[in-house]
């Protein structure tokens, strides 16, 4: 597939366009949106990157059109389990909901950009070592495995939040002062002549730094689906320009989604066996079938990626429902059957005997 550099460029315009658009049309004026405005600017942002992929397909033809919606699920998925830890750091943090929605949106664009930088240096590094799917398929799968393991609550969003932006927050606080109370979503605010830091920059960079963590994730997983840099970043950029409307839309569902960890490794670990398996195919390490090509390696095709990553995460999504449902159902019986009962009151029959009247007081 050869993408022109004016496609890039106004493709790229167009993506710095939304992020423009965006923050004009609902991030300049703090509020905390809606449901019914979180829900239909998700689904503006979810048809939007389906015209581009039909677009892509009709263009650029159905193998890498469906390259390109492969990538886009499976970076829309990992962006709803990067979601928890964002609502770990924006409760750490407290930052009134109002300010919620500029503190992701400027983290989307940090994102954006961050992984940009990575695109361009993982097609780099494919194009002149084609070992490094070696080492992306190895990392997937260890990713995989240690995701597996993960129990998908507070706790350890919290521990995974702690990990991922603590450097980069105890960094900025050593190198500028920083105040501990909010000014409105000023991100600096002037104190006695000192200029100071407000904890909505701080926060910002700690959702930029926890998504550079993530890109180690995702940005391998969507090259195990296609190897040409354009859809790569085509599809990162669709998945994230949602992802502050999804983040108020599916804020309350996040904790019900028990098994997405699961689900998510089921499909890390397959694009790992799958990038494996193509590494195999273009063998060039001599200790490996004497630097020659491993024929017998089966390669899967993208048709089969797209049904496993959609099947897995259906069957994860259903499976946390009826657990969580379930959950719920057993907790509410055992309030009921823990609740106060009222005992009925009886009536005490009177002790007191009947008087006889006294025959003086009779007329």
């Amino acid at each position: 597939m050869d993408v022109s550099g004016l496609v890039w460029a106004l493709t790229a315009l167009a993506i710095v366009g939304l992020l423009v658009f965006d923050f004009y049309a609902h991030v300049r004026t703090p509020h905390e949106p809606t449901f019914r405005e979180s829900a239909i600017w998700s689904a503006v942002y979810i048809g939007l990157a389906v015209v581009f992929g039909v677009g892509l397909g009709v263009v650029a033809g159905w193998g890498p059109g469906a390259e390109y919606f492969a990538g886009y699920v499976t970076e829309k998925s990992l962006s709803v389990d990067n979601l928890f830890v964002f609502l770990v750091i924006m409760t750490k943090f407290a930052v009134p909901r109002p300010y919620q929605q500029k503190v992701l949106l400027v983290g989307v664009a940090i994102a954006l950009v961050l992984r940009t930088v990575f695109i361009l240096a993982g097609a780099a590094a494919i194009e002149q070592f084609s070992w490094v799917f070696y080492l992306f398929g190895a990392f997937l799968v260890y990713t995989a495995i240690s995701l597996a393991r993960e129990k998908h609550d507070s706790d350890v969003a919290e521990d995974v939040s702690l990990q991922r932006d603590g450097f980069a927050v105890r960094m900025l606080k050593r190198v500028v002062p920083t105040t501990d109370e909010y000014h409105g979503d000023r991100l600096t605010v002037r104190i006695d002549g000192k200029r100071l830091v407000t904890p909505m920059l701080v926060v910002m960079v700690a959702i930029g730094s926890a998504d550079l963590l993530f890109a180690f994730d995702s940005i391998p997983a969507i090259y195990g689906l296609t190897s040409e840099p354009y859809i790569v970043f085509t599809a990162n950029a669709f998945a994230l320009l949602g992802l502050r409307q999804l983040y108020f839309l599916i804020g309350g569902l996040l904790e019900r989604l028990v098994y997405l960890s699961q689900g998510l490794a089921v499909i890390l670990a397959f694009i790992g066996v799958k990038l494996l398996l193509h590494a195999l195919h273009v063998n060039e390490l001599p200790f490996i079938n004497g630097g020659e090509p491993v024929e017998w390696a089966p390669e899967i095709p993208i048709w089969l990626s797209l049904t496993v990553i959609l099947g897995t995460l259906a069957v994860a999504t259903v499976a946390s429902l009826i657990a969580t449902g379930r959950a719920d159902a057993a907790t509410t019986a055992d309030a009921t059957a823990d609740g106060p009962t009222t005992e009925p009151t009886t009536t005490e029959p009177s002790t007191t005997e009947p008087t006889t009247p006294d025959p003086a007081d009779l007329p």
